[in-house]
């Protein structure tokens, strides 16, 4: 088990100073990653470019690269660029976001999207391995073939013969898709008690990709909020924001990938509440509305004894990696969290 920090968005003031903290004491503290965040706010690219150049172990995954908002070709240029001036440490996490977002903001039609996702990496890969680029597909042409346009080969090299590829899914048949064309996946919502059925999701991807692959070398990242306190009621509070904005506003009530993952994690009626609460912008009556057990049962709660046993089932359920995200109101105190979740961690004696 490997501990990995989500710093999220820049959203201004000096919250990237802080960040830059954070990274920095997971660094000292053996974390093995920092995520980075974009949605239609602060990139992920400048903040790790930012970082990469403030530190010197840790790795930097983006969470996640929008694919609607770069061409596949323009990913691969950043990726490669990342991955030379942090010195062979990034991650690049990929995903379609959302209707709203994609169509928008991008403006770009949320079709097909795991044709697209595939489509996608395959060009991605191609340029990182610095072949000639052509690709004919759905959704991408390489070159136009009625143009001036020639076949290219990146011009820059990365550190290594590959950077590792991340996809963020929800829905099984995106799990399926992260299993076979990817070298991990970024989860979120991430109960241990259900995290097997994710991932026989991904094994089914895996076996698609070669029979028998299994999950070897395979990075499975829980992405998990964590506070510290004994009263689990008060520690949960700050979680509820979070939750209720997934379940409830992250899309439509149409299309919501995250209230049909608390679905069928078996929250049906309350993720309907919640939805109906939040579309209707009763903010604070969705994040009441999100039962204790959730919240606990997705979240790092509790003292360092808790936060073992806690991080030891994530483990025996299939984890490779935990992304803590701390929702303290300081720095300070998140800088403390980190110290108390790697103290979790080795009293668990799960660490790699």
């Amino acid at each position: 088990m490997r501990l990995g920090l989500n710093i999220g968005f820049v959203f201004g003031g000096d919250d990237h100073l802080d960040h830059l903290r954070l990274v920095r004491e997971a660094e000292a503290l053996g974390f093995s990653v920092t995520w980075a965040a974009e949605a239609y706010g602060s990139d992920a690219a400048t903040l790790l470019a930012w970082i990469a150049a403030q530190t010197s172990t840790i790795d930097l995954g983006a969470a996640v690269f929008q694919i609607p908002a770069r061409t596949p070709a323009m990913t691969a240029m950043t990726a490669a660029t990342l991955d030379k001036l942090s010195g062979g440490r990034f991650r690049l996490g990929l995903g379609v976001s959302g209707p709203q977002v994609s169509e928008g903001w991008h403006g770009v039609r949320f079709s097909q999207p795991l044709l697209r996702t595939r489509e996608y990496v395959a060009i991605v890969n191609s340029a990182l391995r610095r072949e000639t680029v052509a690709f004919e597909g759905a959704h991408f042409t390489l070159p136009l073939p009625d143009g001036p346009g020639k076949a290219l080969k990146l011009s820059i090299r990365p550190v290594r013969d590959h950077v590792p590829v991340y996809l963020a899914a929800v829905g099984p048949k995106n799990l399926e898709l992260a299993g076979e064309i990817a070298d991990g996946w970024l989860g979120i919502l991430n109960d241990p008690s259900y995290l097997g059925e994710q991932l026989n999701h991904i094994r089914t991807g895996r076996a698609a990709r070669q029979p028998d692959l299994g999950l070897d070398g395979f990075d499975v990242v829980a992405s998990v909020p964590v506070v510290v306190g004994d009263d689990l009621a008060a520690a949960s509070d700050p979680i509820r924001g979070y939750a209720a904005l997934y379940i409830g506003g992250m899309g439509s009530r149409e299309k919501n990938f995250y209230n049909a993952l608390a679905v069928r994690m078996g929250y049906e009626k309350e993720a309907a509440q919640i939805q109906d609460l939040y579309l209707a912008k009763k903010h604070r009556e969705a994040m009441a509305a999100v039962p204790q057990d959730f919240i606990d049962s997705i979240s790092l709660l509790g003292g360092k004894e808790r936060m073992a046993e806690k991080l030891t089932a994530y483990a025996e359920a299939g984890a490779t990696t935990v992304a803590l995200t701390p929702f303290e109101p300081t720095v300070e105190q998140r800088i403390d969290t980190l110290r108390t979740v790697a103290d979790a961690l080795e009293l668990a004696g799960i660490g790699d």
